[in-house]
């Protein structure tokens, strides 16, 4: 997950302020909130073993097999679709309309030794890795599903909607957004979703409502090889390579105040020994930007980068010459909601009851391919505090975890009871 901060604007008078204070004071939910107070140990020690059990992307399905055990402890009907994704029902395979709370499976690191790796620390902070982004969102939802235990009636009610809990694969890296895209597009759900909230690392401090479009790149580029003295001359791919990256980071990302964009070189590798000219040369690069247009003016001139650099090594060479080859290996759309869309008000208003204050932002979460589909979905944090992710030196903090979670509970209620809503509601980019 990657975001940046907009402020949150003048959002237009909302129409749920009153119905999200009386749902707040209703007896039986009132009292289901204090679940997450309650039960603050068992929250912990569950965010704790599932943390334990690696799932980094493309291979998430110890995990999932984990979470699909948890989630029938707690009485949900819970199972693996074709995608990876644990789909846990908390009322039973229902039909209509579903609100899916999701929170994704996998992480950029995977611990080597989980007990040593993933510990609970004297400073009352987990450490490890996921342990924040995304064992957050996971711990989450377990928690939420044991809350629905005990009210049930209190948050269900006559709802026009169902619940469905979704522990997704594919988020992180070169995942591609590939669980989220199985379910809003060939899963047998896929046409009863009609909203999303997305739980993703933790905090209460922001609403993602609009998708950061991102492309992802794999430069390779080769060459014949040799010996360091006798071949010296022969097109070198990693001089090719390091030109075609100097150069486009010279690329200019921003002119007159235009949209913010970003790119990264995140693995360069190449080469057998010191003494050898390599064979080839690879770099992965993330390109991200809040306006499509700027993304493909930026995947331009990567081509035109390399292909110059290629140029250069090959005038230089005086034996055997280097070709390069890009291809796009992952692309996320852009899209984002109405300033007045129902999800949003929803969460506004909650926010207001609970004294929550949280700006729009603009990040690349699961939230993307719902938003960019014209499905209402947002991606907020589960609460608590965390840092360094996507580092062996992540960490998470539980304190004040039960304010991010009674907030996902009121959003929740609230949506159940202003439901139907549109499936269109919008605006894909």
């Amino acid at each position: 997950m990657a975001a940046n901060r907009n402020g949150a604007g003048n959002a237009p008078a909302n129409p749920l302020l009153k119905t999200a204070a009386e749902v707040a004071s209703a007896p039986g939910l009132r009292e289901c909130l204090q679940f997450f107070s309650r039960e603050k140990q068992w929250i912990n020690d569950q965010h704790l073993q599932l943390c334990r059990v690696p799932a980094p992307t493309f291979f998430e399905q110890k995990r999932a097999e984990w979470m699909q055990r948890q989630f029938a402890s707690l009485g949900c009907d819970a199972s693996v679709d074709r995608g990876g994704n644990v789909i846990a029902f908390p009322h039973g395979k229902a039909g209509g309309p579903l609100i899916a709370i999701t929170a994704h499976l996998d992480t950029v690191l995977a611990p080597r030794n989980s007990e040593t790796e993933v510990t609970w620390g004297p400073d009352g902070r987990f450490h490890g890795p996921g342990v924040s982004d995304n064992g957050a969102g996971l711990a989450a939802l377990l928690a939420l599903a044991a809350a629905l235990r005990s009210c049930d009636e209190s948050i269900a009610g006559a709802a026009a909607a169902s619940i469905v809990f979704i522990a997704n694969v594919g988020e992180e890296g070169e995942g591609n957004l590939g669980g989220m895209r199985y379910l809003c597009r060939q899963s047998p759900l896929a046409d009863r979703f009609a909203a999303f909230l997305v739980l993703d690392g933790p905090g209460t401090d922001h609403i993602t409502c609009q998708a950061l479009a991102s492309r992802r790149f794999d430069v390779t580029i080769s060459g014949p090889g040799g010996h360091s003295w006798s071949d010296y001359g022969i097109g070198n791919p990693v001089h090719a390579l390091s030109r075609a990256i100097a150069l486009f980071a010279d690329t200019p990302l921003h002119s007159n105040g235009g949209p913010r964009s970003s790119f990264n070189f995140g693995i360069v590798e190449g080469g057998l020994s010191i003494n050898s000219i390599p064979t080839s040369a690879r770099t992965k690069l993330d390109i991200r930007s809040e306006s499509p247009h700027k993304l493909d003016d930026l995947s331009l001139a990567l081509t035109n980068c390399v292909e110059r650099a290629v140029e250069m090594e090959n005038d230089r060479a005086t034996g055997g010459r280097v070709t390069a080859l890009v291809r796009e290996i992952g692309s996320r759309p852009g899209g984002r909601l109405a300033n007045d869309a129902p999800i949003l008000n929803a969460l506004r208003a909650v926010d207001a009851q609970l004294g929550i204050r949280a700006q729009i932002d603009c990040a690349s979460t699961d939230a993307n391919i719902p938003l960019s589909l014209g499905l209402q979905a947002v991606s907020i944090g589960a609460g608590g505090l965390g840092g360094g992710a996507h580092t062996p030196a992540e960490w998470y903090s539980p304190e004040r975890r039960e304010l991010g979670l009674r907030r996902v509970l009121l959003a929740l209620a609230l949506l159940l009871r202003s439901l139907p809503l549109p499936v269109a509601a919008g605006t894909a980019e």
